[in-house]
């Protein structure tokens, strides 16, 4: 077994409880690090230009001690991924985190630490009820200031990634969704195979499934893998360009530009998934028209057709996301 490659052993319940989910508190710790290290991050260039003179000096610090620069991040700072996981409830849980396993995670810091960061993370971790106050808060500070304007366009490119992988599950089968994550993830019968930079492992799912979870703000693959957590696959998303923060005051004008007034305005449109006629009443357009426009739309592979209960609505791929993005 490669030293740098974590492996998720699968029993068959493991498979068929795979599953997707999302992590702000996720985000919200790599942002953090884009602040640190921007010259590892092209990507995030048109976020860091909106979003460094707005971050709050103290909560950053605090923030930027616990995450460190790279490799280890601590469990308690991101609870399970779950697919209607918002930032209110990823705060309200890091508010009641169990002391004993937040104490484990800062000791973990301090193992990887030297000087007067150990001393900080020491101390913390000697306080540990008191520390998670002061991390909920500054958790609550940096999310306002550097993610929640962001949150709407950043949220849609991750349920946009999480569509285009389950179409591909059905079209193409579960082991070629998962090999095509990334480049580091490969898929076998019984294992999801990660290679890493820093860290390898096997890990037995044990029937507890293995959560898929994409993101925008991480330049690469990372995991979760000790217990009580859930096993965790992170992944960076489709369609992430530049300037996937842009605000978009242009967008209007560039997309019909672009793509005509009427299949600009029915991309424009599917901000929330909608159905033909739905699409039809937002833009003004007769149901045939709104139909022809989404047909177009996707056969260039912008929008992607699922059914929602008794009803078939439309969404932007991750490629008509990161146009509507910029």
């Amino acid at each position: 077994m490669d030293r740098n490659v974590v492996e998720f052993r699968l029993a068959p319940g493991d498979v068929s409880a795979i599953r997707f989910g999302l992590s702000p508190g996720h985000e919200l710790a790599h942002a953090v690090r884009v602040l640190a290290h921007p010259h590892y991050h092209p990507l995030q260039w048109g976020w860091l230009r909106q979003a460094r003179g707005r971050a709050p000096a103290r909560a950053l610090d605090l923030m930027r001690l616990l995450v460190g620069p790279d490799g280890y991040l601590p469990d308690f700072l991101t609870s399970t991924p779950g697919w209607d996981l918002g930032p209110e409830e990823e705060l309200a849980r890091l508010s009641v985190a169990d002391l004993a396993p937040l104490r484990a995670d800062l000791l973990k810091r301090v193992d990887r630490t030297t000087g007067a960061e150990q001393r900080l993370l020491r101390a913390l971790a000697e306080h540990a009820e008191r520390t998670r106050g002061l991390v909920a808060d500054a958790w609550q500070q940096c999310w306002d200031a550097l993610l929640a304007p962001h949150w709407p366009q950043l949220e849609r490119l991750l349920r946009a990634d999480v569509v285009a992988r389950s179409r591909r599950t059905t079209t193409d089968g579960l082991g070629a969704m998962v090999g095509s994550l990334h480049d580091a993830v490969t898929w076998a019968p019984d294992a999801v195979r990660v290679r890493l930079r820093l860290h390898g492992e096997v890990l037995d799912c044990a029937g507890s499934g293995l959560v898929l979870v994409p993101s925008v703000m991480a330049p690469r693959c990372s995991v979760v893998t000790e217990p009580p957590a859930q096993p965790t696959l992170f992944y960076p998303a489709l369609g992430v360009s530049e300037r996937w923060a842009d605000d978009g005051a242009d967008t209007a004008e560039r997309l019909v530009t672009l793509l005509g007034t009427g299949r600009g305005g029915v991309l424009l449109a599917l901000a929330a998934p909608l159905s033909t006629s739905e699409v039809a009443a937002a833009t003004g357009l007769a149901v045939s028209t709104a139909s022809h426009h989404l047909s177009l739309l996707a056969g260039a592979r912008l929008v992607d057709s699922r059914r929602q209960g008794a009803r078939v609505v439309h969404v932007r791929t991750p490629l008509g996301e990161a146009l509507v993005g910029g």
